[in-house]
């Protein structure tokens, strides 16, 4: 019997997926990053809006500084990873992103002094083992394969690892608010900061571009499994199956495959296969060396 942990983890994690495929298919109407930041944003913001005022908690919070802190992070990680959505292959782009227990355990250790364990040093030798084999094998293997499957973009590669450091950076952020701040509140400061901060980028790169009904449909979409994908998390988080039910996140990156092959014809590189799992390897590692220690909700 799948347990309700597993279950709503596995719904987050189509959510998620669903999302990151909405916003490559809006890219290829040729909106711009910054608009699709903003359109999820606008959506995210009224239902974190309404989440909160139905707990009946003040929207602002007890610590301000952090929680801005919290959002401009989260506003820097999702612009980058949008980008690497749109650049990258969808299988790509979603197994770069989980180079964050990474950046989250050296941040960790630096701001909230937690000890490094062993399972967490053999996760960052395979997360970077695992990332040069995805981005350039040939500096592996000595450049004896040809340079059109060696490479994937540096710039979206560049984004996506960004991406991933800005999400670590919230992770953290988040860990220390979780002790005073309600998590509706520490979700609706995300789109409270996202929002003003990619419009003004919107308008300084004066790219805007006006969708046509279906794209608007789609971002509205974006909005809508975004929030279906953190629901799904915080609930598989609040069951006892919570810390086991975590692993089951990384069915994201299948979902991705699915849908990256479905709706793009995109087919993941032999390459892609090892260093993803080296990626995923490493991580669960991670996850289960840390089993004992509360999890850091995924909010962003």
């Amino acid at each position: 019997m799948i347990s309700i942990g597993v279950r709503y983890m596995v719904l987050s994690a189509l959510g998620f997926a669903l999302m990151t495929a909405c916003v490559k298919v809006v890219g290829n109407y040729g909106i711009p990053v910054l608009e699709i930041v903003a359109a999820r944003a606008i959506v995210s913001l009224v239902i974190s809006y309404v989440d909160v005022r139905r707990k009946k908690l003040s929207i602002w919070g007890n610590n301000k500084p952090l929680l801005i802190a919290r959002g401009c992070a989260g506003a820097l990680a999702l612009m980058c990873v949008y980008f690497a959505v749109t650049s990258l292959p969808l299988a790509e782009a979603t197994i770069l992103q989980y180079l964050y227990p990474v950046f989250t355990a050296i941040l960790a250790l630096v701001f909230l002094k937690e000890r490094v364990r062993p399972t967490t040093i053999i996760c960052i030798l395979l997360c970077i083992t695992g990332l040069l084999v995805m981005v350039r094998p040939d500096f592996i293997l000595g450049g004896v394969i040809s340079e059109a499957t060696a490479s994937l973009p540096l710039i979206s590669v560049m984004a996506a690892l960004l991406g991933a450091f800005g999400s670590a950076v919230a992770y953290v952020i988040v860990k220390k608010l979780s002790r005073s701040e309600d998590s509706s509140v520490i979700i609706f400061y995300f789109p409270l900061i996202a929002l003003p901060i990619s419009m003004l980028l919107l308008l300084l790169a004066d790219n805007f571009v006006l969708p046509n009904l279906e794209v608007l449909g789609l971002m509205v979409l974006i909005g809508i499994f975004t929030q279906i994908g953190q629901v799904g998390l915080t609930k598989a988080m609040q069951t006892e199956a919570a810390s086991s039910a975590t692993a089951y996140s990384y069915v994201q990156v299948i979902f991705s495959m699915l849908l990256g092959w479905a709706l793009f014809s995109e087919l993941p590189t032999y390459w892609t296969w090892i260093g993803g799992g080296l990626i995923i390897s490493g991580a669960l590692i991670n996850l289960y060396g840390s089993r004992p220690q509360r999890q850091i909700k995924k909010v962003a």
